[in-house]
């Protein structure tokens, strides 16, 4: 190794990144390898590109950018030529008066901070270097082209057939030639990357009667991205089936399937849901990065009261415990949050899962088929055979299945799963439903967590903002019976709330990524005593109050206090 990677190297291990021991067995296998050693530390798992490049910046005396999820105006970005900023790993990403932020991946790349020199004393910049990391600046550089710009390239190779608009089908004719042509594969291989980096979680392709519309979920809201001529809609619905693995001539009856491409180095699954409509197909897909890191309890935005409750829930050797709440409020993502806290050495852990959303080092993970009646049932009789200590189940649906965790619960084993209420208190009933005894489930369940997800304010464009009186008055009657446990920090007589302006970091939408907002009920000797006596909910409201419980309303509330959210979020999220 040169003097330069030897002294990333120390920097390393004095960062607790490495051991020392690492580091010299890392001295002779890096000797071997191609290319920077930072990218052979990366592709070999021994630390995170994020924390190299922080513990990088350190060492260079040098600030940070993270470029990932980041939009950069075409102006902005026009400022260095595409040619120039690949040649020298390098990208401008802001621009204030006559203030240029330059990323760079190689700061010690001489012949790039000379062609910058360059450029800015010809246009008069003053120039701010930051460090980025490679996968951020793959982010940028591939904003050059838009998707709007490739898709059109792309039809320009798919020429629009006679009668196609007026009833003629692809079907009729070669569709299996189309579906493998150049224009239609990019078409759908663009709508998915542009969809992977822009953070979404679905993407639907829906037929109208005039056009085709490419939407979006971004943070929980559609966003419409891509209008596309009608006449390529069934060779677009085509070319997914064909990569899931789906009948291409069933056009009358929905179909699922899944895909799976790789992106940036990592694997990214599709899971792909088709549904005959009056204009045509429509598809969506639901986007899982198997390979992303779990986030922590913290980072979910749970706040420090909820997590030291969780954390003592998770030390009782068995019992249940149940997430609740619509589809897609991150429900699976915390008990896999759970999951990696409670999976050691001593514990057999295994799940079934529809699908399996994260891949866990050490955990078993079965993922159900429906198609071979292998489902949540069945599943779960196989998997208590495996002698597990903790069970994680995707969903609790039906008698059956509601039967079998009440009695695994009662048998010494953890179990974790989810279930459909609006709020953690509708979980008992609704389990009374499925046909659980209440004086089994009082001895069962341990823990109920209700979990919706609200928009965070993006950090880049957020400012003060005014509430109106009426809303102010709501708050401020909904914040004083908040217990003051809760209250840390935060000025509840003088609130300060904020709001995002919309800059091109967020696209102009004021959020950024999103954050839990929940309730938690802890069963207590108490409560558990009202479910044996059949659940009242009154009765286990008024334990509740008593428990210093807070509804999912106020924890929004408190996320809004916090300047995490806006009231705008906790209007749409919980209804204040």
């Amino acid at each position: 190794m040169n003097k330069n990677q030897n002294k990333l190297i120390n920097a390393l291990v004095a960062d607790g990144a490495l051991t020392k021991e690492k580091a010299a067995a890392i001295a002779k296998d890096a000797a071997a390898a191609k290319g920077p050693i930072e990218d052979w530390l990366v592709s070999q798992g021994l630390i995170s590109e994020d924390r190299l490049t922080a513990i990088k910046g350190k060492l260079l005396k040098m600030p940070v950018a993270d470029l990932k999820g980041r939009l950069v105006p075409r102006a902005v970005l026009d400022l260095i030529p595409r040619p120039v900023a690949e040649n020298y790993l390098m990208i401008p990403f802001e621009k204030n008066g006559h203030e240029i932020s330059i990323g760079l991946v190689d700061p010690q790349n001489f012949k790039a901070l000379e062609a910058i020199e360059f450029l800015a004393q010809k246009a008069g910049w003053e120039v701010k270097y930051f460090l980025i990391a490679p996968s951020g600046f793959k982010t940028i550089l591939r904003q050059y082209q838009v998707m709007g710009e490739e898709v059109e390239q792309a039809l320009a190779g798919f020429e629009e057939q006679p009668g196609a608009v007026e009833g003629q089908t692809l079907e009729s004719r070669q569709m299996e030639e189309v579906v493998k042509s150049a224009p239609v594969s990019k078409i759908v291989l663009v709508i998915m990357k542009n969809a992977i980096e822009g953070r979404a979680s679905d993407i639907h392709i829906e037929p109208t009667i005039k056009d085709t519309q490419i939407r979006y979920r971004v943070d929980g809201i559609m966003r419409t991205s891509l209008v596309l001529p009608k006449y390529i809609h069934a060779a677009i619905t085509a070319r997914i089936k064909v990569l899931a693995n789906l009948k291409l001539d069933e056009t009358r009856k929905p179909q699922d399937g899944r895909i799976r491409i790789t992106f940036e180095g990592r694997q990214v699954d599709f899971r792909v849901s088709t549904l005959p409509l009056f204009e045509g197909e429509k598809t969506v897909l639901r986007i899982l990065d198997t390979t992303a890191q779990v986030p922590q309890l913290e980072q979910l935005g749970f706040n420090p009261v909820y997590i030291e409750l969780i954390k003592q829930s998770i030390t009782r050797p068995h019992g249940m415990i149940l997430l609740t709440g619509p589809t897609g409020s991150g429900k699976t993502t915390t008990l896999y949050t759970i999951l990696t806290m409670l999976n050691r050495e001593g514990v057999n852990i295994i799940t079934l899962e529809d699908p399996i959303e994260y891949y866990i080092d050490g955990v078993n993970q079965s993922q159900i088929n429906q198609d071979i009646g292998y489902d949540f049932a069945s599943g779960f009789r196989a998997i208590l055979r495996q002698d597990p200590n903790i069970v994680m189940l995707g969903e609790i649906r039906d008698r059956e299945t509601t039967e079998m965790v009440i009695h695994a619960g009662l048998s010494g084993h953890m179990i974790l799963s989810t279930l459909h209420t609006n709020d953690a208190l509708g979980a008992v009933p609704r389990l009374v439903d499925l046909g659980a005894e209440p004086f089994l489930l009082s001895s069962v369940i341990n823990m109920v967590i209700a979990q919706r997800l609200a928009r965070k304010i993006c950090p880049d464009c957020k400012k003060e903002t005014a509430i109106s009186a009426p809303m102010l008055k709501r708050v401020k009657e909904m914040a004083a019976s908040i217990p003051p446990k809760y209250l840390a920090g935060i000025n509840f007589e003088k609130p300060v709330f904020y709001k995002g302006e919309g800059c091109a970091h967020c696209g102009n939408l004021g959020y950024q990524g999103r954050v839990a907002v929940a309730e938690i009920i802890n069963v207590t000797p108490e409560i558990r005593e009202i479910i044996n006596a059949g659940g009242n909910t009154a009765a286990i409201k008024k334990v509740l109050e008593k428990d210093q419980f807070i509804s999912l309303t106020q924890d929004c509330l408190l996320k809004a206090l916090q300047g995490l959210t806006t009231v705008d979020e906790i209007l749409r999220v919980a209804q204040l």
